[in-house]
């Protein structure tokens, strides 16, 4: 976090976990090595989106402001935002659920039948 974003650096730590909660900061772990071994490589961390997107980002001055100078336009954004982040959690969620034993017996058989 940093000064200039306009929050309270005493709160630094509640605005980055309100970022995770939100969605808009997913957390996530990917190893590759994983698939080798029929596991799913992605691996979600974060819960589902539990707090608004406007519940985080009005936090800091640095969205807040065009709440003032163009409500209009900080209203379209911060709802286009959020169902950027729907739609990005509904993807990371599936992709982490699938099975990945299937396609790596699918794979050795391809290799064997060659």
């Amino acid at each position: 976090h940093c000064i200039a974003q306009g929050i309270n650096m005493s709160k630094g730590f509640d605005q980055q976990k309100a970022a995770v909660a939100s969605g808009a900061w997913p957390l996530y772990r990917f190893d590759p090595r994983l698939a080798d071994q029929g596991k799913n490589p992605l691996q979600l961390d974060s819960k589902e989106p539990s707090i608004s997107f406007t519940d985080y980002a009005y936090n800091e001055t640095r969205f807040k402001m065009l709440t003032k100078s163009n409500p209009d336009l900080a209203k379209m954004l911060a709802d286009q935002a959020a169902k950027n982040i729907q739609s990005r959690w509904h993807q990371l969620k599936q992709m982490a659920e699938m099975n990945y034993g299937a396609a790596v017996k699918a794979a050795a058989v391809v290799e064997v039948a060659k």
